[in-house]
């Protein structure tokens, strides 16, 4: 994400101009627009003109329009984001009032206006400006049949090819069937693999799987690897890691990630940072569960106590519609940071972020036991509905 400009008052109303760059900055983008924004970009709109003889025509015109936003909707998959708004500044194609939708997309400059730019958004702004959170971890997570070839990114977990062969099983004194149908299954694998990872970001491949799968594939890969002399394979073949999973489903990728090889290897990354979080979240819920609460209510009174040492947070909580509850969840993480407390913000695409969000979205790891609010009835979980 590039930031072309910044132009915020004392009391934090204000507008940025910014130009996504890559498809991630479309999900950063979609964090940061809240109903009721004005959102500035270039669209195309269908116009009708009317020629001298009367005859009615429509041509498609490039215009700027500046729209009071509505409604967001994102697709993950594709990276695309569509705001849908009514015009708010006078135009020679549009009438004020009309409804519109910007389709943003990377590489075309928007600007953004707010009423209250908070700590939160700003923090995001500047996450999506740094290139140093840009992707480098990528995953493949198998079982004999099912692959899943993943990026791993700050922000997400996107699947980037799902390959399915069906394996039949092996006969008494006949493998040939299959074996090929293995074979089939890991070169489709390895040709997802070329296609989808950008061996020049990723600095870490993770190949999950249960039991021999991960050997034998790695094996089989490398190998077909020499026969064709695929360089781009071989020259990065110390990237590979080897780890257990369960199964061969996006969802076992969290299983990977906490695998202390692969925690040390991706130390630096911020995807590692939330599994381990969470994971400490988890450990510290099971043996010291004084030390360890979820919900905002319980959350909050550990706060008050300034008991929070590690504050775990799904950004999907900072997109409520109500302007109240959005600024509760805001004034809690600068309240955390202000006691010294570490904040972790999740996001809700991240598979550590879907876990999250079974837990209500906002969990605590505490300094000290605060034994009362164990004993308190937890009615959080309504609040965030």
């Amino acid at each position: 994400m590039k930031l072309v400009r910044k132009d915020l008052e004392k009391d934090n109303a204000g507008q940025v101009t910014l130009i996504p760059e890559e498809p991630e900055d479309m999900w950063h983008t979609y964090n940061l627009l809240q109903v009721g924004d004005s959102l500035r970009a270039s669209t195309i709109r269908k116009v009708q003109t009317e020629s001298s003889t009367g005859s009615v025509g429509s041509n498609r015109i490039r215009t700027t329009l500046t729209l009071c936003v509505e409604t967001i909707d994102f697709d993950s998959q594709a990276c695309q984001l569509r705001v849908k708004g009514t015009n708010i500044q006078e135009n020679e194609y549009v009438k004020m009032g009309a409804y519109h939708t910007i389709e943003l997309e990377p590489n075309r400059q928007f600007t953004l206006a707010k009423k209250q730019w908070d700590s939160v958004v700003l923090e995001r702004i500047e996450q999506a400006c740094d290139p140093a959170w840009s992707a480098d971890v990528a995953a493949v997570v198998m079982q004999e049949g099912l692959a899943h070839v993943c990026l791993v990114t700050p922000s997400m977990t996107l699947t980037r090819a799902k390959v399915e062969v069906n394996i039949p099983r092996k006969r008494k004194g006949n493998c040939s069937q299959h074996d090929r149908a293995l074979e089939r299954f890991y070169e489709q694998v390895v040709q997802a693999i070329q296609r989808h990872i950008n061996f020049e970001v990723v600095k870490c491949i993770l190949v999950a799987s249960p039991g021999f799968v991960r050997e034998q594939f790695c094996d089989y890969m490398f190998q077909q690897a020499v026969k064709t002399d695929n360089k781009l394979l071989l020259e990065n073949r110390s990237k590979f890691l080897q780890v257990h999973s369960s199964s061969g489903h996006k969802y076992a990728l969290k299983e990977a990630l906490c695998d202390p090889a692969v925690t040390s290897r991706l130390s630096d990354t911020k995807a590692a940072g939330e599994v381990k979080a969470l994971d400490d979240f988890y450990k510290m819920l099971q043996h010291e569960p004084d030390r360890a609460f979820y919900g905002l209510k319980h959350v909050e009174k550990a706060n008050e106590a300034m008991a929070i040492d590690t504050l775990l947070i799904s950004d999907e909580l900072f997109r409520h519609q109500d302007v109240a509850t959005r600024a509760r969840y805001v004034k809690l993480v600068d309240s955390v940071r202000e006691n010294m407390g570490t904040v972790r913000i999740f996001s809700s695409l991240h598979v550590s972020g879907e876990q999250l969000g079974q837990l209500t979205g906002v969990a605590a790891i505490l300094r000290f036991p605060v034994a009362e609010l164990s004993d308190q009835e937890d009615g959080s979980s309504s609040e965030e509905d």
